[in-house]
């Protein structure tokens, strides 16, 4: 009996091997805000001409569609002339004639490689702040496009 006991309790001690403990790297932020000279010119050249080039249509109500090499195709797919003329109405009845956008900031996501560009745009009337973000996918194809109200900080 005694023999089965210290076996059992051997046998427990195997069992109970304590775990390394093992140290990871901590992980990086989802997003992350870098300087726009970290990025490829060639990339912000592309990003400001799409984006400027899908709110200039508000004023001339002529849009000239995003090839496979510009854009993803679900962007392609949604950016479509109606879209663009029902949100164009709205805003120029709201803001007046679109004028110009400007990078303020840039986003990375470390996750995917993707970089989103924040632009503040300008209209006619200036009371309200209106952004245009481009998302530039790592094949530097525009992957989404979303106008939204100014907000200072994201992260």
């Amino acid at each position: 009996m005694k023999k089965l006991f210290v076996l059992g309790f051997i046998l427990l001690l195997i069992g109970c091997k304590t775990k390394q403990k093992t140290v990871e790297a901590p992980a990086l932020p989802a997003m992350s805000v870098i300087s726009s000279t970290e990025v490829a010119p060639s990339l912000k050249t592309k990003a400001y001409s799409l984006g400027k080039r899908v709110l200039m249509t508000c004023n001339t109500s002529r849009f000239k569609p995003f090839t496979t090499e510009e854009a993803t195709a679900s962007v392609i797919q949604n950016t479509t002339a109606e879209r663009l003329s029902k949100v164009c109405h709205k805003f120029r009845v709201k803001y007046g004639d679109f004028k110009e956008i400007e990078l303020a900031e840039v986003l990375k996501n470390n996750r995917d490689g993707s970089y989103i560009f924040r632009y503040k745009a300008r209209y006619e009337r200036d009371f309200a702040k209106k952004e245009l973000r481009v998302t530039m996918d790592k094949n530097q194809k525009v992957s989404a496009i979303k106008s939204t109200d100014w907000v200072d900080k994201l992260y």
